[in-house]
């Protein structure tokens, strides 16, 4: 068996000791206390850390975190090959001597049951405590996350979101149950092994609220929201639309959690032609790759929206990609009703709502809020130009409903019934 020997962690040793780090984990164990981002920060920002290595050849490493007369070591990971050579009580011992000359008389470790370094700090003269509880409350966005998502255009969303959004109880119901419930309570879910969305795709008609839904689940969760808009990362793409998709996955991977939303996935992610000459080829392709990479890691949901998921390439619908695939429809009477509550306020007492509802048939919510907007403004109006104070009246909603283009056709609610039978997946 070769010789090894201790040495000084060095930042070129960062790639070889995440991999032992990651193949010393057995798929079914707890999360590490300290994440390996967070411990490999220590290490390249001074914290004691060591190294064993054979020849040139990494095979394990010890790092602690020291905090005046008291320690935590943060990791001690090993290559299988070297386990029970002596390697790991020799790590230990090598950072107790460092911690010793900082000051530190008394160094614990948190690990959870038979994760690696347990028999090496056992043998070091380490003794286990039972009968504690770790309590821990992780904030979404930290010092350095804040900076990244204002580079990134994102923004952590006001609280209350998703109780404000009126009607569509069909929609918000199964977001809630297939999506919100189980990203909100991940260790019930594990308990009855439910695994927890990781990227969803939501289709209808433009204007019945898909975006609302989105900002309302990042708000709900807590989670901070950033949009990509494909029209703008084909302006600011030098090295085409594919790089410039590859950067900015590559700047959200840095974030601890986010919400990540693309409105018209479409022009993205349309059908290929087969032609390698397409320019929407190379695009689709990427972004194919870049989402599984982003389903990697818990504490993301990518939400794909589309007004033609019949324009998606078929690639991008597989299941294996995508938990999801979930309709957002026109109103129902009940929903236009609740809608119009929400845009009239105070006013909604005083109006024939029934009226209201019915005249807004074809009305998408975002064409109530305009229709709703206009008839507020007349009675405003009238107040200023006439100094008559009178309320906003029914008719003045109904002139304002049928001064409002209706983004709904019978064409368009037969499509989307069509692609529920097709492509709905929940």
């Amino acid at each position: 068996m070769p010789i090894w020997r201790l040495r000084d962690f060095r930042d070129d040793d960062l790639d070889a000791a995440i991999q032992i780090w990651d193949r010393d984990r057995p798929p079914d164990a707890a999360l590490p206390v300290f994440p390996v981002s967070e411990v490999m920060a220590m290490a390249r920002t001074g914290a004691p850390a060591v190294v064993a290595v054979v020849g040139d050849t990494l095979v394990g490493m010890a790092v602690a975190q020291d905090q005046g007369e008291r320690a935590w070591i943060t990791l001690v990971a090993l290559d299988a090959r070297w386990r029970q050579h002596g390697v790991g009580s020799a790590l230990i011992a090598e950072l107790e001597r460092r911690l010793r000359v900082r000051g530190v008389r008394r160094i614990g470790a948190l690990l959870a049951p038979g994760a690696a370094g347990s028999e090496a700090l056992e043998e070091s003269g380490y003794r286990a405590r039972s009968g504690l509880t770790l309590y821990e409350k992780v904030e979404h966005l930290g010092a350095s996350d804040a900076g990244l998502l204002a580079e990134l255009g994102g923004r952590v969303l006001p609280q209350g979101l998703w109780d404000s959004l009126a009607g569509m109880t069909r929609e918000k119901g199964a977001i809630e149950r297939r999506i919100v419930l189980p990203l909100a309570e991940p260790a019930l879910a594990d308990r009855y092994g439910v695994t927890p969305p990781k990227s969803v795709i939501l289709f209808g008609p433009p204007g019945t609220g898909k975006t609302s839904f989105a900002k309302a689940v990042a708000s709900r969760l807590e989670w901070p929201f950033v949009e990509l808009f494909p029209s703008r990362l084909a302006e600011d793409a030098p090295g085409g639309l594919a790089t410039s998709l590859r950067e900015a996955f590559a700047d959200l991977a840095e974030l601890e959690t986010v919400l990540l939303f693309i409105d018209e996935v479409e022009e993205i992610a349309g059908v290929r032609s087969g032609r390698a000459v397409d320019p929407g080829h190379g695009v689709t392709n990427e972004l194919l790759k870049l989402i599984p990479g982003f389903r990697d890691h818990d504490g993301r949901l990518l939400i794909c929206a589309t007004n033609s998921v019949r324009s998606l390439d078929p690639a991008f619908l597989r299941p294996g990609r995508f938990d999801y695939v979930m309709p957002v429809g026109p109103p129902d009477p009940a929903a236009r009703s609740a809608i119009w509550r929400r845009y009239l306020g105070p006013t909604a007492g005083s109006v024939e709502m029934s009226r209201l509802v019915e005249a807004s048939e074809m009305f998408t919510p975002a064409d109530i809020e305009s229709a709703a907007f206009k008839g507020s403004h007349a009675a405003f109006e009238r107040e200023v130009v006439e100094r008559q104070d009178v309320p906003a009246t029914t008719e003045d909603y109904l002139v304002a409903v049928a001064d409002t283009r209706p983004t709904l056709t019978d064409q368009a609610i037969r499509e989307f019934r069509e692609d529920i039978e097709r492509y709905e997946r929940r």
